[in-house]
């Protein structure tokens, strides 16, 4: 990130903030973001605006939201024609855990490192698995029964490796990433965190 001084500055993305950080020859791809929001060359910057570089990225999206989750939504952002396989995982809420009767969950988070995480989660796997893309998205708010928490997809040029990355993609998001879920039962609620 970069941040800007009191002067403020006018940027073209080819000729001012990249060359500013003397790193070379500005990558095809690379996106701006200024105070967490995508941004166009001609963006005039004021004084303590953030500016993000995004590096171009094989694909996806990681997302925390509060509105209901699609698996159409997670595979449409990986989908590629050299792709030879999709892979996709779709967490529901169940009615019955651990003994008790689920009414709902409630999911909070920490949003912006929570999808952080998720894109570091990704940029793990392509370094283990050969990809094409990944996605996910989590719901925070209330879910109810049926209704999806998370929605992950990955897209490879086979399925060995789409598969078994999908499956490291949720084992490692229940690990890792900043997300607590209230279950609310018959008789009774309890907050559960990492892992459950």
């Amino acid at each position: 990130m970069v941040a800007i001084g009191k002067d403020g500055m006018r940027w073209q993305s080819r000729c001012g903030v990249w060359p500013a950080l003397g790193l070379g020859d500005e990558p095809e791809g690379l996106l701006y973001a200024v105070n967490r929001e995508y941004a166009d060359a001609g963006r005039e910057l004021a004084d303590g605006d953030e500016v993000a570089l995004i590096p171009p990225v094989s694909g996806g999206a990681f997302r925390v939201t509060e509105e209901p989750l699609s698996l159409e939504a997670v595979v449409d952002e990986v989908t590629d024609e050299s792709a030879g396989a999709v892979a996709t995982f779709l967490g529901t809420v169940r009615r019955e855990s651990r003994g008790r009767t689920v009414h709902y969950l409630e999911y909070e988070a920490y949003p912006e490192m929570a999808e952080d995480v998720m894109a570091q989660i990704a940029a793990d796997l392509e370094q283990r698995y050969d990809l094409w893309a990944v996605a996910i998205h989590h719901r925070v708010g209330r879910v109810e029964i049926n209704e999806a928490s998370v929605a992950i997809a990955v897209s490879a040029p086979h399925r060995q490796d789409a598969l078994a990355a999908c499956k490291d993609a949720i084992d490692t998001l229940k690990r890792t990433v900043p997300l607590w879920k209230k279950e609310v039962y018959e008789g009774g609620e309890e907050w559960l965190g990492r892992g459950s």
